[in-house]
């Protein structure tokens, strides 16, 4: 509807040079008041359509361009009454209306306005108000090339636009495909994690009854490099559980508090602590560039993304992994730096898609920087990577920070 509103404009600038120049410049005596008539009539249309549906935001029907393709073949059909019916040879614009029809309408309503653009046609050629001038075959040769330049060019700029339209639209669509089948491979993905922590369950529960029993007893208690293993294997044995608490809690399955308000600064320093206590990387950096804490909620799902993007920075950089906080304007930016091989070309233009990694060592891996774009994603923002000028990788997640903020009361 808007592209045909633009061409409505068009039209009336369109009649009112032409019926300037033949009244004024070729001195052919038209019927003023009545042609403007029409005019207005036209003019009061399109802004009628341009209030209904762009800024009352109304939904466009296929009844809604049926009437506004019916007035312009009415006001059409009356200019060319008034200025010598079928004689005139701006009569083949009708043509431009079938045209449209046929790119905007169903079959039925764009046979019902061809059918009614013949009538009109015919219905001109036997009844028509002549003009006051002489047979001129040259001037009519001259009306017949205007025609037929303003019904080409008219027609360009709309089958433009509409291939341009369909193009968009296709492109919207092949990302609502693409979006839907990741989102099956994230569903598939926690179904699997779900069931794999259930199954965990039971049997990290025997384990931490075993090595409580194994602490107590006299011939552990009296070595004490035992006693020291025991404790490191009780702490990887709680890390355990905590991931499994974690996958259930992200799923949906466990018993948990509300999401507990807190501060940008404590859940960025505690996060990092909890990474750093884990992984013990070799050399890391944290900046923080926000000058100001912000309230916000401890999110499980950004967590755990910025943990899998600092996970795979410590795996192709062991040495050195650098991580930055800033805030651009109303955006969250979140940079982590390595020092490794950086990313192949190949993964750069598929990033962020399932299981695109130039980690082969082992299997699975690169469906950490998926779920990363689509946490992303259902934060409202984005994730990117590059390969850094002097070596090293770069990925750089943004999103609102509306997405986490706590609201005020």
């Amino acid at each position: 509807m808007q592209l045909l509103i633009q061409l409505r404009w068009l039209a009336v600038v369109g009649q009112v040079v032409t019926i300037a120049i033949v009244h004024y410049g070729l001195d052919i005596p038209l019927p003023l008041p009545e042609m403007t008539a029409v005019l207005m009539a036209l003019i009061v249309t399109n802004l009628g359509y341009l209030y209904w549906f762009k800024w009352r935001r109304r939904n466009v029907t296929s009844l809604g361009l049926f009437c506004a393709l019916l007035a312009d073949v009415a006001a059409l059909s009356v200019q060319l009454y008034l200025s010598g019916g079928a004689s005139n040879p701006f009569v083949y614009l009708f043509l431009l209306q079938a045209v449209l029809s046929a790119v905007l309408l169903p079959t039925a309503y764009t046979w019902v306005i061809a059918v009614i653009t013949a009538l009109c046609a015919i219905d001109l050629a036997g009844s028509s108000r002549p003009l006051a001038i002489e047979p001129d075959h040259n001037l009519y040769v001259m009306g017949l090339l205007t025609c037929f330049v303003l019904t080409t060019v008219l027609l360009v700029i709309f089958l433009t636009r509409i291939v341009g339209n369909l193009r968009r639209r296709d492109s919207r669509l092949a990302d609502m495909r693409q979006r839907a089948s990741e989102e099956e491979h994230i569903v598939r993905m926690g179904l699997l994690a779900t069931g794999a922590a259930h199954e965990l369950g039971t049997p990290l529960a025997t384990m931490s009854v075993i090595l409580g029993d194994w602490q107590r007893m006299p011939e552990i208690t009296r070595q004490p490099g035992l006693q020291q293993d025991l404790d490191e294997m009780q702490q990887q044995l709680l890390r355990c559980k905590s991931i499994v608490s974690n996958v259930l809690l992200s799923a949906g399955e466990a018993r948990a508090d509300a999401p507990q308000p807190t501060t940008l600064f404590r859940f960025m320093d505690r996060l990092i602590a909890q990474w750093q206590e884990t992984h013990h990387p070799g050399r890391f950096r944290y900046r923080n560039d926000i000058a100001q804490d912000l309230p916000i909620i401890s999110d499980t799902a950004l967590q755990q993304m910025i943990c899998n993007v600092l996970d795979n920075a410590l795996e192709a950089s062991a040495d050195e992994v650098e991580m930055r906080l800033r805030r651009e304007d109303d955006q969250l930016v979140i940079t982590v730096l390595d020092r490794g091989t950086g990313f192949a070309p190949e993964i750069l233009r598929h990033f962020g898609k399932y299981q695109q990694s130039n980690k082969t060592d082992r299997a699975g891996r690169g469906v950490g920087l998926f779920l990363v774009t689509n946490v992303a994603r259902s934060l409202e923002g984005t994730a990117s990577a590059r390969n850094r000028d002097d070596g090293g990788a770069e990925v750089t997640i943004r999103f609102p920070l509306a997405s986490i903020m706590l609201a005020p009361h």
